[in-house]
């Protein structure tokens, strides 16, 4: 399948080859620390810019919890978290969009107002972006398409393995719901991310073929699975090379892994796929170790520890991008951009054992 050039973007490959790009970190465990309550989550109290004040206020379901509306009712709070992470030195910002389709929105009965979330967090993105964007470093907004809490693969009861609470067809089209918003919005990039069910990802992968089609514009696109245990494989059963081989022919700029895992615990899987996937660009941002209730961010590792961690992936070639999951912060961001700034990036079709 011939490629289209990129409508947007552009620069990113020839970034991804000259030097290592940095992602940003975590968004819910930023979102954590300004402790909002019910009444904030509707947007109480906020009369800024783009402000809502009233229009959740009677909404008949608790939303706290549901980040995806801070888009609407509080945009301060996500452009606050944007431009931490990109004076930390981020060139990629996530669009707050992970759990922003119909599909997952639907459990706070707010499936209407998933393409208004998706447009309105590509926009705080976007602007946040351009703020801190100049020649000689652009940053670029990435428009993230999440796995959804439903799945197309794997039975919800355990007494009847071939029950679905989904399918095919309900998740394509969320997902191109979410990506004709989430390029609206401004997205350089899109990002399948979190991936644990290759069949959920192939849903998003046609959307945004689809999309790409009807539009005639083509974004770079980076897919990211998640290997949820020690037994290197995602939760719908793939290894990590069976799963490269089932979204290549999406031709993605980069594809990697994320979440579930802290970064000694990803790197053989890494390893995996650098070699597997020769002709493309690797990306990892991992969580910031293991679980850790006692600490600050929930999670165990402090910048110092997953800076040296991705440093050690970049000394080995085996990285192109990297960043963090849960559990990390601006600071550990700017801990990872200092470590493999001197670094090379991996190049494609060259895998480096280590020593």
């Amino acid at each position: 399948m011939k490629q289209t050039p990129y409508t947007r973007g552009q620069q990113l490959p020839a970034i991804l080859a000259q030097r290592i790009a940095i992602l940003d970190g975590a968004m819910g465990t930023m979102i954590q620390r300004f402790k909002l309550n019910e009444a904030q989550y509707r947007g109480a109290g906020y009369a800024g810019p783009g402000g809502q004040a009233q229009r959740f206020k009677d909404f008949h379901k608790d939303v706290k919890g549901n980040n995806e509306l801070l888009s609407l009712t509080r945009p301060d709070v996500i452009q606050d978290i944007h431009e931490s992470y990109l004076a930390a030195g981020a060139d990629l910002i996530e669009t707050n969009t992970f759990g922003a389709t119909s599909v997952a929105q639907a459990d706070y009965d707010m499936a209407d107002l998933a393409v208004e979330m998706n447009y309105a967090s590509a926009r705080i993105a976007r602007q946040a972006c351009d703020k801190f964007s100049s020649p000689e470093k652009p940053r670029f907004v990435v428009g993230a398409l999440g796995p959804t809490p439903k799945t197309a693969s794997i039975s919800p009861d355990v007494n009847d393995p071939g029950a679905r609470n989904t399918s095919f067809e309900e998740l394509r089209k969320a997902y191109y719901a979410q990506t004709e918003a989430l390029v609206k919005g401004g997205s350089d990039v899109l990002l399948v991310e979190t991936i644990f069910d290759t069949l959920n990802a192939k849903a998003a992968l046609f959307a945004i073929d689809e999309y790409f089609d009807n539009s005639g514009e083509r974004l770079p696109l980076i897919i990211s699975g998640t290997v949820t245990d020690a037994s290197g494989r995602i939760l719908s059963g793939q290894t990590v090379t069976a799963f490269w081989h089932s979204v290549r022919h999406a031709q993605p700029l980069a594809v990697g892994l994320n979440c579930a895992l802290g970064a000694t615990l990803m790197r053989p899987y890494i390893q995996e796929l650098a070699r597997v996937a020769g002709d493309t660009f690797i990306s990892c941002y991992p969580n910031a170790g293991l679980p850790n209730p006692m600490s600050d961010t929930g999670f165990d590792e402090t910048p110092e520890v997953t800076s040296r961690l991705l440093r050690e992936f970049a000394a080995e070639g085996l990285v192109n991008i990297v960043g963090g999951c849960c559990g990390t912060t601006p600071e550990h961001i700017g801990a990872i951009h200092l470590a493999v700034q001197p670094m090379a990036p991996r190049q494609r079709g060259f895998y480096r054992e280590a020593a």
